[in-house]
Protein backbone atom coordinates (compact mmCIF):
# COMPACT_ATOMS: atom_id res chain seq x y z
CA UNK A 1 0.00 0.00 0.00
CA UNK A 2 1.34 3.43 -0.95
CA UNK A 3 2.44 5.55 2.03
CA UNK A 4 0.35 8.61 2.89
CA UNK A 5 2.28 11.76 2.07
CA UNK A 6 3.25 14.35 4.66
CA UNK A 7 3.85 18.09 4.39
CA UNK A 8 5.94 20.72 6.18
CA UNK A 9 4.39 24.07 7.10
CA UNK A 10 6.80 26.87 8.04
CA UNK A 11 5.61 29.94 9.91
CA UNK A 12 8.34 32.60 9.83
CA UNK A 13 7.29 34.78 12.75
CA UNK A 14 8.81 37.83 14.37
CA UNK A 15 10.34 36.07 17.37
CA UNK A 16 10.61 32.48 16.11
CA UNK A 17 10.06 30.14 13.20
CA UNK A 18 7.44 27.48 13.89
CA UNK A 19 7.32 24.31 11.82
CA UNK A 20 4.78 21.51 11.65
CA UNK A 21 4.78 18.09 10.00
CA UNK A 22 1.24 17.42 8.82
CA UNK A 23 -0.60 14.59 7.13
CA UNK A 24 -3.03 15.09 4.26
CA UNK A 25 -5.94 14.42 6.64
CA UNK A 26 -4.83 17.21 9.00
CA UNK A 27 -2.97 15.02 11.48
CA UNK A 28 -0.14 16.93 13.16
CA UNK A 29 2.80 14.58 13.67
CA UNK A 30 5.22 17.04 15.23
CA UNK A 31 5.81 20.74 15.86
CA UNK A 32 9.09 22.56 16.37
CA UNK A 33 9.90 26.17 17.24
CA UNK A 34 13.25 27.91 16.86
CA UNK A 35 13.87 31.43 18.15
CA UNK A 36 16.12 34.13 16.72
CA UNK A 37 17.03 37.63 17.89
CA UNK A 38 15.40 40.91 16.96
CA UNK A 39 17.25 44.20 17.24
CA UNK A 40 15.98 47.70 17.97
CA UNK A 41 18.85 49.97 16.82
CA UNK A 42 16.86 53.11 17.68
CA UNK A 43 13.49 53.77 19.34
CA UNK A 44 10.76 52.65 16.95
CA UNK A 45 13.17 50.71 14.71
CA UNK A 46 12.99 46.93 14.32
CA UNK A 47 15.41 44.71 12.36
CA UNK A 48 16.48 41.09 11.91
CA UNK A 49 19.20 39.20 10.05
CA UNK A 50 17.60 37.07 7.28
CA UNK A 51 20.42 34.55 7.61
CA UNK A 52 19.19 33.82 11.15
CA UNK A 53 15.78 32.92 9.70
CA UNK A 54 17.32 30.47 7.27
CA UNK A 55 19.69 28.81 9.73
CA UNK A 56 16.94 28.33 12.31
CA UNK A 57 14.54 27.06 9.65
CA UNK A 58 17.06 24.43 8.57
CA UNK A 59 17.65 23.45 12.19
CA UNK A 60 13.89 23.24 12.66
CA UNK A 61 13.40 21.01 9.62
CA UNK A 62 16.14 18.65 10.80
CA UNK A 63 14.57 18.42 14.26
CA UNK A 64 11.09 18.05 12.79
CA UNK A 65 12.10 15.07 10.67
CA UNK A 66 14.60 13.47 13.07
CA UNK A 67 14.10 9.74 13.38
CA UNK A 68 11.40 9.57 10.71
CA UNK A 69 11.23 8.27 7.17
CA UNK A 70 11.52 11.40 5.05
CA UNK A 71 10.69 9.74 1.73
CA UNK A 72 6.99 10.47 2.22
CA UNK A 73 7.50 14.25 2.69
CA UNK A 74 6.09 15.59 -0.57
CA UNK A 75 6.31 19.35 -0.11
CA UNK A 76 6.57 22.41 2.06
CA UNK A 77 5.35 25.98 2.09
CA UNK A 78 5.34 29.11 4.21
CA UNK A 79 3.37 31.65 6.14
CA UNK A 80 5.51 34.66 6.92
CA UNK A 81 5.70 37.98 8.71
CA UNK A 82 4.68 40.53 6.10
CA UNK A 83 6.11 43.82 4.78
CA UNK A 84 9.75 43.26 5.82
CA UNK A 85 12.34 44.65 3.42
CA UNK A 86 14.95 42.07 2.41
CA UNK A 87 17.46 43.26 -0.20
CA UNK A 88 20.02 41.16 -2.06
CA UNK A 89 23.04 42.22 -4.13
CA UNK A 90 24.06 40.86 -7.54
CA UNK A 91 25.55 37.79 -5.84
CA UNK A 92 22.34 37.22 -3.85
CA UNK A 93 23.98 38.20 -0.58
CA UNK A 94 21.93 40.09 2.02
CA UNK A 95 22.91 43.76 1.88
CA UNK A 96 21.66 44.90 5.29
CA UNK A 97 19.42 43.63 8.11
CA UNK A 98 15.77 43.31 7.14
CA UNK A 99 13.59 46.26 8.20
CA UNK A 100 10.54 44.61 9.79
CA UNK A 101 6.79 45.10 9.64
CA UNK A 102 6.69 46.82 13.06
CA UNK A 103 9.45 49.31 12.26
CA UNK A 104 8.25 52.91 12.50
CA UNK A 105 11.08 54.90 10.91
CA UNK A 106 9.25 55.83 7.70
CA UNK A 107 6.86 58.55 8.87
CA UNK A 108 8.38 61.15 6.53
CA UNK A 109 8.20 58.76 3.57
CA UNK A 110 4.59 57.86 4.34
CA UNK A 111 3.70 61.54 4.53
CA UNK A 112 5.31 62.04 1.13
CA UNK A 113 3.48 59.12 -0.44
CA UNK A 114 0.09 59.89 1.09
CA UNK A 115 0.16 63.68 0.80
CA UNK A 116 2.42 64.49 -2.16
CA UNK A 117 1.87 61.52 -4.44
CA UNK A 118 -1.62 61.40 -2.90
CA UNK A 119 -3.84 58.79 -1.32
CA UNK A 120 -6.12 58.68 -4.36
CA UNK A 121 -3.20 57.85 -6.64
CA UNK A 122 -1.81 55.23 -4.26
CA UNK A 123 -5.24 53.61 -4.00
CA UNK A 124 -5.57 53.67 -7.78
CA UNK A 125 -2.14 52.07 -8.25
CA UNK A 126 -2.20 49.55 -5.37
CA UNK A 127 -5.68 49.59 -3.71
CA UNK A 128 -3.99 50.81 -0.50
CA UNK A 129 -2.32 53.83 1.06
CA UNK A 130 1.06 54.11 2.75
CA UNK A 131 1.51 52.76 6.28
CA UNK A 132 4.74 52.94 8.25
CA UNK A 133 5.28 49.19 8.15
CA UNK A 134 4.81 48.75 4.39
CA UNK A 135 7.74 47.97 2.12
CA UNK A 136 7.61 50.86 -0.36
CA UNK A 137 8.18 53.58 2.28
CA UNK A 138 11.16 51.58 3.53
CA UNK A 139 12.66 51.65 0.04
CA UNK A 140 12.28 55.44 -0.06
CA UNK A 141 13.88 55.67 3.39
CA UNK A 142 16.78 53.51 2.21
CA UNK A 143 17.18 55.60 -0.94
CA UNK A 144 17.56 58.77 1.16
CA UNK A 145 19.44 57.49 4.19
CA UNK A 146 21.54 54.60 2.83
CA UNK A 147 22.06 55.46 -0.87
CA UNK A 148 25.05 53.12 -1.21
CA UNK A 149 22.97 50.16 -0.06
CA UNK A 150 20.07 51.24 -2.26
CA UNK A 151 22.38 51.33 -5.30
CA UNK A 152 23.51 47.73 -4.65
CA UNK A 153 19.99 46.24 -4.76
CA UNK A 154 19.61 43.46 -7.28
CA UNK A 155 16.52 41.78 -5.78
CA UNK A 156 13.83 42.98 -3.37
CA UNK A 157 12.17 40.27 -1.32
CA UNK A 158 9.87 39.61 1.62
CA UNK A 159 10.95 37.56 4.66
CA UNK A 160 9.41 34.17 3.80
CA UNK A 161 10.53 34.58 0.18
CA UNK A 162 14.13 34.72 1.31
CA UNK A 163 13.62 31.23 2.73
CA UNK A 164 12.08 30.06 -0.54
CA UNK A 165 15.05 31.47 -2.44
CA UNK A 166 17.63 29.80 -0.19
CA UNK A 167 15.80 26.47 -0.51
CA UNK A 168 15.08 26.54 -4.26
CA UNK A 169 17.21 29.23 -5.90
CA UNK A 170 14.05 30.96 -7.20
CA UNK A 171 13.36 34.64 -6.54
CA UNK A 172 9.63 34.52 -5.89
CA UNK A 173 6.77 35.91 -3.88
CA UNK A 174 3.02 35.35 -3.73
CA UNK A 175 0.16 37.78 -4.31
CA UNK A 176 -1.08 37.87 -0.70
CA UNK A 177 2.29 38.85 0.77
CA UNK A 178 3.14 41.15 -2.14
CA UNK A 179 -0.13 43.02 -1.50
CA UNK A 180 1.43 44.49 1.64
CA UNK A 181 4.41 46.03 -0.14
CA UNK A 182 2.51 48.97 -1.69
CA UNK A 183 4.14 47.91 -4.94
CA UNK A 184 1.48 45.50 -6.24
CA UNK A 185 -1.54 46.38 -8.35
CA UNK A 186 -3.78 44.19 -6.19
CA UNK A 187 -6.86 44.31 -8.42
CA UNK A 188 -4.93 43.15 -11.50
CA UNK A 189 -2.41 40.96 -9.65
CA UNK A 190 0.74 42.45 -11.17
CA UNK A 191 3.52 44.81 -10.12
CA UNK A 192 2.54 48.48 -10.37
CA UNK A 193 4.84 50.22 -12.84
CA UNK A 194 3.86 53.59 -11.38
CA UNK A 195 4.83 52.59 -7.84
CA UNK A 196 8.11 51.04 -8.93
CA UNK A 197 8.94 54.30 -10.71
CA UNK A 198 8.04 56.38 -7.63
CA UNK A 199 10.40 54.23 -5.54
CA UNK A 200 13.18 54.34 -8.13
CA UNK A 201 13.30 50.60 -8.75
CA UNK A 202 12.91 48.42 -11.83
CA UNK A 203 10.75 45.45 -12.73
CA UNK A 204 13.92 43.33 -12.89
CA UNK A 205 14.56 43.94 -9.21
CA UNK A 206 11.22 42.40 -8.24
CA UNK A 207 10.64 38.67 -7.66
CA UNK A 208 8.34 36.56 -9.84
CA UNK A 209 4.70 36.45 -8.71
CA UNK A 210 2.84 33.23 -7.88
CA UNK A 211 -0.45 32.20 -6.36
CA UNK A 212 0.15 30.98 -2.81
CA UNK A 213 -0.66 27.36 -3.70
CA UNK A 214 1.58 27.22 -6.78
CA UNK A 215 4.85 25.31 -7.01
CA UNK A 216 7.86 27.63 -7.32
CA UNK A 217 10.47 24.90 -7.50
CA UNK A 218 12.11 21.97 -5.74
CA UNK A 219 14.94 21.81 -3.24
CA UNK A 220 18.45 22.62 -4.39
CA UNK A 221 20.56 19.50 -4.45
CA UNK A 222 22.92 20.64 -1.69
CA UNK A 223 20.00 21.78 0.49
CA UNK A 224 18.14 18.49 0.03
CA UNK A 225 21.26 16.56 1.03
CA UNK A 226 21.86 18.77 4.07
CA UNK A 227 18.24 18.40 5.26
CA UNK A 228 17.92 14.72 4.44
CA UNK A 229 14.96 15.33 2.13
CA UNK A 230 14.30 14.21 -1.43
CA UNK A 231 15.65 16.43 -4.20
CA UNK A 232 12.17 16.60 -5.79
CA UNK A 233 10.46 17.91 -2.60
CA UNK A 234 8.09 20.60 -3.88
CA UNK A 235 8.23 24.12 -2.46
CA UNK A 236 5.06 26.22 -2.83
CA UNK A 237 5.04 30.01 -2.77
CA UNK A 238 3.15 30.28 0.52
CA UNK A 239 1.39 33.36 1.88
CA UNK A 240 1.59 36.27 4.23
CA UNK A 241 1.08 35.12 7.80
CA UNK A 242 -2.50 36.33 8.10
CA UNK A 243 -3.59 34.83 4.79
CA UNK A 244 -1.93 31.53 5.73
CA UNK A 245 -3.61 31.56 9.15
CA UNK A 246 -6.93 32.28 7.45
CA UNK A 247 -6.53 29.15 5.30
CA UNK A 248 -5.85 27.14 8.45
CA UNK A 249 -9.08 28.42 10.02
CA UNK A 250 -11.20 27.92 6.90
CA UNK A 251 -11.59 31.63 6.15
CA UNK A 252 -12.11 31.39 2.42
CA UNK A 253 -14.89 32.32 0.01
CA UNK A 254 -17.18 35.28 0.57
CA UNK A 255 -17.85 37.04 3.88
CA UNK A 256 -15.94 34.70 6.21
CA UNK A 257 -13.96 36.25 9.06
CA UNK A 258 -10.96 35.35 11.19
CA UNK A 259 -9.40 37.24 14.08
CA UNK A 260 -5.75 36.61 14.86
CA UNK A 261 -4.40 37.45 18.32
CA UNK A 262 -0.69 37.14 17.69
CA UNK A 263 2.10 39.64 18.29
CA UNK A 264 -0.01 41.85 16.06
CA UNK A 265 -3.78 41.54 15.79
CA UNK A 266 -5.81 41.25 12.63
CA UNK A 267 -9.35 41.04 11.41
CA UNK A 268 -9.39 39.13 8.14
CA UNK A 269 -12.50 39.18 5.92
CA UNK A 270 -12.39 36.92 2.87
CA UNK A 271 -14.16 37.89 -0.34
CA UNK A 272 -14.68 36.51 -3.83
CA UNK A 273 -14.56 40.03 -5.23
CA UNK A 274 -12.15 42.96 -5.11
CA UNK A 275 -13.23 45.94 -2.98
CA UNK A 276 -11.69 49.02 -1.31
CA UNK A 277 -13.13 51.17 1.48
CA UNK A 278 -13.28 54.91 0.77
CA UNK A 279 -10.74 55.90 3.43
CA UNK A 280 -8.40 52.90 2.95
CA UNK A 281 -8.72 52.22 6.67
CA UNK A 282 -8.71 48.50 5.89
CA UNK A 283 -6.10 46.90 3.67
CA UNK A 284 -7.37 45.49 0.38
CA UNK A 285 -5.17 42.48 -0.38
CA UNK A 286 -5.08 39.34 -2.51
CA UNK A 287 -5.92 36.13 -0.63
CA UNK A 288 -4.06 32.84 -0.60
CA UNK A 289 -7.08 31.04 -2.11
CA UNK A 290 -6.77 33.04 -5.34
CA UNK A 291 -9.42 35.61 -4.39
CA UNK A 292 -9.25 38.74 -2.20
CA UNK A 293 -9.63 39.89 1.38
CA UNK A 294 -9.99 42.99 3.52
CA UNK A 295 -7.79 43.22 6.58
CA UNK A 296 -7.54 45.48 9.57
CA UNK A 297 -4.24 45.24 11.39
CA UNK A 298 -3.29 46.48 14.85
CA UNK A 299 0.43 46.45 15.54
CA UNK A 300 0.22 45.28 19.17
CA UNK A 301 -2.27 42.63 20.28
CA UNK A 302 -1.13 39.61 22.33
CA UNK A 303 2.16 41.49 22.69
CA UNK A 304 0.27 44.03 24.85
CA UNK A 305 -0.65 41.29 27.30
CA UNK A 306 2.89 39.90 27.21
CA UNK A 307 4.29 43.40 27.88
CA UNK A 308 1.90 43.88 30.81
CA UNK A 309 2.41 40.41 32.31
CA UNK A 310 6.11 39.82 31.71
CA UNK A 311 7.52 43.32 31.73
CA UNK A 312 5.34 45.32 34.11
CA UNK A 313 3.83 43.04 36.76
CA UNK A 314 6.49 40.34 36.34
CA UNK A 315 4.64 37.05 35.95
CA UNK A 316 4.41 34.20 33.47
CA UNK A 317 1.20 32.84 34.99
CA UNK A 318 -1.23 34.59 32.66
CA UNK A 319 -4.23 32.42 33.58
CA UNK A 320 -3.84 33.13 37.30
CA UNK A 321 -3.93 36.88 36.65
CA UNK A 322 -7.15 36.46 34.65
CA UNK A 323 -8.93 34.22 37.20
CA UNK A 324 -10.40 37.09 39.30
CA UNK A 325 -12.12 38.62 36.23
CA UNK A 326 -15.73 37.46 36.56
CA UNK A 327 -18.76 37.92 34.32
CA UNK A 328 -20.14 40.77 36.41
CA UNK A 329 -16.90 42.71 35.76
CA UNK A 330 -17.14 42.44 31.96
CA UNK A 331 -18.32 45.73 30.51
CA UNK A 332 -18.10 47.42 33.91
CA UNK A 333 -14.42 48.32 34.01
CA UNK A 334 -13.71 52.02 34.61
CA UNK A 335 -10.16 51.70 33.23
CA UNK A 336 -9.37 51.93 29.51
CA UNK A 337 -6.19 50.88 27.73
CA UNK A 338 -5.06 52.14 24.31
CA UNK A 339 -3.03 49.23 22.85
CA UNK A 340 -0.76 51.34 20.64
CA UNK A 341 2.62 50.28 22.03
CA UNK A 342 4.19 50.29 18.54
CA UNK A 343 2.01 53.00 17.02
CA UNK A 344 -1.11 51.90 15.18
CA UNK A 345 -2.11 50.92 11.68
CA UNK A 346 -5.83 50.16 11.17
CA UNK A 347 -7.80 52.30 11.21
CA UNK A 348 -5.76 55.26 12.53
CA UNK A 349 -2.55 54.93 10.48
CA UNK A 350 -0.58 56.76 13.16
CA UNK A 351 2.99 55.67 13.97
CA UNK A 352 3.08 58.26 16.78
CA UNK A 353 0.13 56.75 18.68
CA UNK A 354 1.15 55.31 22.04
CA UNK A 355 -0.27 53.06 24.73
CA UNK A 356 -2.12 54.66 27.61
CA UNK A 357 -4.14 53.72 30.66
CA UNK A 358 -7.06 56.12 31.13
CA UNK A 359 -9.46 56.33 34.07
CA UNK A 360 -7.11 55.25 36.87
CA UNK A 361 -8.31 56.09 40.39
CA UNK A 362 -7.16 55.30 43.92
CA UNK A 363 -9.32 52.18 43.95
CA UNK A 364 -7.99 50.81 40.64
CA UNK A 365 -6.62 47.30 41.10
CA UNK A 366 -4.06 45.19 39.31
CA UNK A 367 -6.97 43.06 38.04
CA UNK A 368 -8.73 46.13 36.62
CA UNK A 369 -5.63 46.97 34.62
CA UNK A 370 -5.17 43.39 33.43
CA UNK A 371 -8.79 43.39 32.27
CA UNK A 372 -8.31 46.78 30.59
CA UNK A 373 -5.42 45.42 28.50
CA UNK A 374 -7.56 42.54 27.20
CA UNK A 375 -10.50 44.87 26.56
CA UNK A 376 -8.36 47.52 24.85
CA UNK A 377 -7.21 45.02 22.25
CA UNK A 378 -10.83 43.87 21.73
CA UNK A 379 -12.04 47.45 21.33
CA UNK A 380 -9.28 48.18 18.80
CA UNK A 381 -10.38 45.11 16.82
CA UNK A 382 -13.92 46.48 16.87
CA UNK A 383 -12.62 49.70 15.28
CA UNK A 384 -11.93 47.69 12.12
CA UNK A 385 -15.30 45.92 12.37
CA UNK A 386 -16.97 49.33 12.36
CA UNK A 387 -15.22 50.19 9.07
CA UNK A 388 -16.32 46.88 7.52
CA UNK A 389 -19.87 47.57 8.64
CA UNK A 390 -19.85 50.90 6.81
CA UNK A 391 -18.94 48.98 3.65
CA UNK A 392 -22.13 46.99 4.08
CA UNK A 393 -20.26 43.86 5.16
CA UNK A 394 -22.30 42.00 7.77
CA UNK A 395 -20.31 39.67 9.99
CA UNK A 396 -22.23 37.50 12.44
CA UNK A 397 -19.45 35.09 13.39
CA UNK A 398 -15.70 34.72 13.28
CA UNK A 399 -13.01 32.15 13.92
CA UNK A 400 -10.13 33.11 16.18
CA UNK A 401 -6.48 32.02 16.29
CA UNK A 402 -3.08 33.05 17.63
CA UNK A 403 -1.46 32.80 21.04
CA UNK A 404 -3.96 35.15 22.65
CA UNK A 405 -6.84 32.88 21.60
CA UNK A 406 -5.65 30.33 24.17
CA UNK A 407 -7.31 32.57 26.77
CA UNK A 408 -10.98 31.60 26.97
CA UNK A 409 -11.66 34.84 28.84
CA UNK A 410 -10.13 36.96 26.08
CA UNK A 411 -12.20 35.14 23.45
CA UNK A 412 -15.31 35.73 25.57
CA UNK A 413 -14.51 39.43 25.85
CA UNK A 414 -14.10 39.65 22.07
CA UNK A 415 -17.39 37.83 21.44
CA UNK A 416 -19.20 40.35 23.61
CA UNK A 417 -17.34 43.46 22.42
CA UNK A 418 -18.18 42.52 18.81
CA UNK A 419 -21.57 40.99 19.61
CA UNK A 420 -20.94 37.96 17.39
CA UNK A 421 -20.31 34.21 17.72
CA UNK A 422 -16.66 33.21 18.00
CA UNK A 423 -15.78 29.75 16.65
CA UNK A 424 -12.81 27.90 18.11
CA UNK A 425 -10.98 25.79 15.50
CA UNK A 426 -10.48 22.16 16.51
CA UNK A 427 -6.95 22.35 15.14
CA UNK A 428 -5.17 25.68 15.50
CA UNK A 429 -1.56 25.84 14.43
CA UNK A 430 -1.74 29.29 12.87
CA UNK A 431 0.13 30.15 9.67
CA UNK A 432 2.15 26.92 9.71
CA UNK A 433 -1.05 24.88 9.32
CA UNK A 434 -2.25 27.00 6.40
CA UNK A 435 1.22 26.75 4.87
CA UNK A 436 1.14 22.94 5.01
CA UNK A 437 -2.31 22.98 3.37
CA UNK A 438 -0.99 25.21 0.57
CA UNK A 439 1.81 22.70 0.03
CA UNK A 440 -0.82 19.97 -0.30
CA UNK A 441 -2.53 21.86 -3.10
CA UNK A 442 0.81 22.47 -4.86
CA UNK A 443 1.50 18.72 -4.66
CA UNK A 444 -1.98 17.88 -6.08
CA UNK A 445 -3.09 16.23 -2.83
CA UNK A 446 -6.17 18.47 -3.16
CA UNK A 447 -7.57 20.12 -6.29
CA UNK A 448 -8.04 23.50 -4.64
CA UNK A 449 -7.57 25.42 -1.42
CA UNK A 450 -11.31 25.11 -0.78
CA UNK A 451 -11.12 21.34 -1.09
CA UNK A 452 -8.27 21.24 1.45
CA UNK A 453 -10.20 23.50 3.84
CA UNK A 454 -13.38 21.42 3.55
CA UNK A 455 -11.47 18.23 4.31
CA UNK A 456 -9.30 19.45 7.18
CA UNK A 457 -10.79 22.43 9.05
CA UNK A 458 -13.25 21.67 11.87
CA UNK A 459 -14.72 23.75 14.72
CA UNK A 460 -14.43 22.46 18.32
CA UNK A 461 -16.85 24.90 19.93
CA UNK A 462 -18.44 28.33 19.78
CA UNK A 463 -18.56 31.21 22.27
CA UNK A 464 -21.84 33.12 22.04
CA UNK A 465 -22.18 36.72 23.22
CA UNK A 466 -24.29 37.43 26.29
CA UNK A 467 -26.95 40.05 25.56
CA UNK A 468 -26.45 42.00 28.80
CA UNK A 469 -22.64 41.92 28.69
CA UNK A 470 -22.63 42.91 25.00
CA UNK A 471 -24.89 45.89 25.78
CA UNK A 472 -22.51 47.03 28.54
CA UNK A 473 -19.57 46.74 26.15
CA UNK A 474 -21.42 48.80 23.53
CA UNK A 475 -21.49 51.70 25.97
CA UNK A 476 -17.86 51.17 26.96
CA UNK A 477 -16.75 51.00 23.32
CA UNK A 478 -18.31 54.38 22.60
CA UNK A 479 -16.25 55.86 25.46
CA UNK A 480 -13.09 54.06 24.28
CA UNK A 481 -13.59 55.40 20.74
CA UNK A 482 -13.28 58.98 22.04
CA UNK A 483 -9.92 58.55 23.74
CA UNK A 484 -7.59 58.33 20.72
CA UNK A 485 -9.02 61.42 18.94
CA UNK A 486 -8.63 63.39 22.18
CA UNK A 487 -4.95 62.38 22.47
CA UNK A 488 -3.91 62.35 18.81
CA UNK A 489 -2.28 65.81 18.92
CA UNK A 490 -0.62 64.96 22.23
CA UNK A 491 0.99 61.89 20.66
CA UNK A 492 2.19 63.98 17.71
CA UNK A 493 3.75 66.62 19.99
CA UNK A 494 5.48 63.95 22.09
CA UNK A 495 7.02 62.49 18.93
Amino acid sequence: MEAAMRYIGIDLGTSAVKLILMGADGTIYKTVSKEYPISFPRPGWSEQNPCDWYEQTKAGIRELTEGTDTTDIAGMSFGGQMHGLVILDKDDNVIRPAILWNDGRTDKECQYLNNVIGRDKLSEYTANIAFAGFTAPKLLWLKTNEPDNFARISKIMLPKDYLAYRLTGVHCTDYSDASGMLLLDVKNRCWSGQMLSICGISMEQMPALYESYEKVGTLREAVAEELGLARDTIVAAGAGDNAAAAIGTGTTGSGRCNISLGTSGTIFISSDRFSVDDNNALHSFAHADGNYHLMGCMLSAASCNKWWMDGIIGTKDYSKEQEPITDDMLGNNHVYFLPYLMGERSPHNDPHARGTFTGLTMDTTRTDMTQAVLEGVAFAIRDSFEVAGKLGIKIDRTTICGGGAKSRLWCRIIANVLGIDVDMPALEEGPSQGAAMLAMVACKEYDSVKAAVDAIVKVSGTIHPDKEIAARYDRRYNEFAGIYPALKNVFASLA
